[in-house]
């Protein structure tokens, strides 16, 4: 598989089937992407593996949890900014609406909807779950760096025929994760990502998706 390859065919996987991922291709994959682009090398960055009872114990714990109502609106590093523009938000949500239009749930269907946000937290069935910590002091070029880490750990999985899915829904945990990971005190985790074999019978794994085309992507100067 070229990169070029990797990059087209990785999507978000939302269903995977349950065979394991064994922790000899996570330390090959981690090998290789030590090696991701780090501003001035400083490789800013941790990663934390977990899957059999530690993957069990991090999903009890999202249902042990009771939510804070107030913590999305008071988290300094929200997911997305509050009152999303145009034409971000229609992207958005063209995207939920392909999802969801493959899951066969309705608009109308909000507990069906909502069930399958909350899958976020059991991984989509995926049998490792990853998650991605950044030290909070550190400033936008860094988490910058980090993305770089997690897109070529991404790709890297993609290359051994394993799916991932990027889950920025773990923000909505971060206090918890850090007691569980005995994190130090200015360590956040920044995001998860589902892996495992990807379900390829389940049409939310195969819905087209879209992207802006590359005159809206680029302009080229001066060629």
């Amino acid at each position: 598989m070229t990169v070029s390859e990797a990059v087209r065919n990785r999507r978000s996987i939302r269903n995977f089937l349950p065979d394991p991922v064994s922790v000899e291709v996570l330390r090959d994959v981690f090998d290789a992407a030590r090696w991701a682009p780090s501003g001035s090398n400083i490789q800013a960055w941790r990663i934390i593996a977990v899957t059999g009872t530690e993957r069990d114990a991090v999903i009890r714990m999202t249902l042990e949890t009771q939510p804070d109502p107030a913590r999305g609106a008071s988290d300094p590093y929200p997911i997305y900014p509050p009152n999303l523009w145009e034409p971000l938000r229609t992207r958005r949500f063209a995207l939920a609406e392909d999802m969801y239009r493959a899951l066969e749930i309705p608009r109308e269907d909000k507990p069906a909807r909502l069930r399958h946000i909350t899958r976020n937290f059991e991984f989509f069935g995926a049998p490792v779950g990853l998650f991605f910590v950044i030290d909070r002091r550190l400033v936008h070029g860094q988490w910058a760096h980090l993305g770089m880490l997690i897109q070529t750990v991404a790709l890297l999985l993609e290359e051994r025929g394993l799916g991932t899915c990027m889950q920025e829904a773990w923000a909505a945990f971060r206090p918890e994760l850090a007691r569980m990971f005995a994190l130090g005190d200015n360590e956040l985790a920044y995001c998860g990502m589902a892996v495992g074999h990807p379900d390829r019978s389940r049409p939310v794994n195969r819905f087209a998706r879209n992207r802006i085309s590359i005159d809206e992507l680029a302009e080229f100067r001066g060629f």
